[in-house]
């Protein structure tokens, strides 16, 4: 018999899986049709050296040791430019398809990884706790199309995030495997009449739905789109960004990915560190977009990075930073209007402290339900907060 432990075995196997009991499955409108890609900079990535306030002499005094210098800083006006290692993202700045947020947090901001994830990814306030992740209230209260694959896909994590909780969210290392682990796992047996296996009989239909779609041979693509047409950026990022392609090259439905870049938790020789990051995630953007525009998707995707925080903007002492507040980052798309939003880092007197918020990460989360998708977003973010202008109409 089809038991709910080797079902969850099952799924530890490389398939994650998160279902609400009662979803329905009723068609929502077409603004799913739309992709949204988000990508966590985990650990918390320093904005101050990313996008670089070269013409400010406070930002050299307070960082001595590891400031970018203004000559190596690839300028995006009289003021701000980004890190040398993000030359991969000049194309879409000079196409007006890189839009520079500044200043994203939120009130009474928490300094913890764990506590500060969790409040980006529920879409909390700083002293309310939610169980479910954004998205997934999003998802339950208005359902991606019943044609859709899944709800949204996961690479270069075990964890759900802002999908955790409710969400038809596969973890993907790539379509073949995803194919062949949810085989497994719908092969398990079957369940009687039992209400609760009968649950795990319906959540192993969604299973096989999604794995029948994303085990279909690809079709037929571009030449700009082929594995030969061009060499690749190397490394776990690039990857990751490879088998989205990959996958939405084989014509599968999904309303979100969610893509992890680790490593930003820089305390310590921060410079190479945060370089050789910045330069796979400029290039990853980059790829992603050649892939789907050779697609014909780009115009129909935004992509949007997020973290748990940024960093003080003085230096410590070990050529690093630490753990701070409001923190810059991107949004790009064929239907993103680039240039600068927010507020430029006030750093005129600013000695051990934090920089201030000037835009509310939940306006970002906005932007991308009402704008991107045409969604209500009021009871999912918990109240109103206004959509960024940075979606051409």
């Amino acid at each position: 018999m089809f038991q709910r432990r080797q079902f969850l075995k099952a799924m530890a196997g490389g398939l994650m899986v998160s279902v609400l009991p009662n979803l329905s499955w009723a068609l929502a409108p077409a603004g799913y049709q739309r992709l949204l890609v988000l990508i966590e900079l985990k650990g918390g990535n320093d904005g101050l050296n990313t996008i670089v306030p070269y013409a400010s002499a406070d930002y050299y005094r307070l960082r001595p040791g590891i400031a970018i210098p203004r000559e190596q800083v690839l300028p995006l006006d009289e003021r701000l430019g980004l890190h040398p290692a993000m030359a991969g993202l000049l194309p879409l700045w000079q196409q007006q398809e890189l839009a520079v947020l500044q200043g994203v947090g939120y009130p009474d901001p928490n300094l913890s990884h764990f506590r500060s994830i969790e409040i980006w990814e529920t879409a909390s306030n700083s002293q309310q706790y939610l169980s479910e992740g954004w998205l997934s209230r999003l998802f339950r209260e208005q359902p991606t199309p019943r044609g859709f694959a899944a709800d949204g896909v996961v690479l270069s994590s075990q964890a759900l995030g802002p999908l955790d909780g409710g969400a038809r969210a596969v973890v993907l290392s790539n379509p073949q495997d995803f194919a062949r682990q949810a085989k497994l796992a719908a092969d398990q047996g079957r369940a009687g009449a039992n209400g609760a296996l009968g649950h795990i009989l319906k959540v192993e239909g969604d299973i096989r739905q999604a794995a029948a779609e994303l085990g279909q041979p690809a079709k037929p693509v571009a030449a700009a789109d082929s594995p030969m047409a061009a060499p690749r950026p190397a490394g776990a990022f690039a990857q990751a960004v490879s088998t989205l392609a990959d996958t939405l090259s084989r014509g599968v439905s999904i309303a979100v990915a969610r893509i992890t870049l680790t490593g930003f938790d820089t305390h310590g020789n921060q410079l190479p560190t945060q370089a050789r990051l910045l330069g796979e995630l400029a290039d990853g953007i980059a790829l992603l977009r050649a892939r789907l525009q050779a697609q014909g998707r780009w115009d129909d995707t935004l992509v949007l990075s997020y973290a748990e925080f940024g960093r003080r903007p003085r230096e410590n002492g070990n050529r690093g930073t630490d753990h701070g507040t409001a923190n810059v980052h991107f949004a790009a798309g064929g239907r993103v209007r680039g240039g600068l939003y927010g507020q430029s880092p006030p750093l005129a007197g600013v000695d051990d402290g934090n920089l201030p918020c000037a835009i509310d990460f939940r306006q970002v989360y906005a932007t991308a339900i009402q704008s991107w998708w045409g969604k209500d977003a009021r009871n999912v973010l918990g109240g109103r907060f206004a959509p960024l202008p940075i979606l051409k109409t």
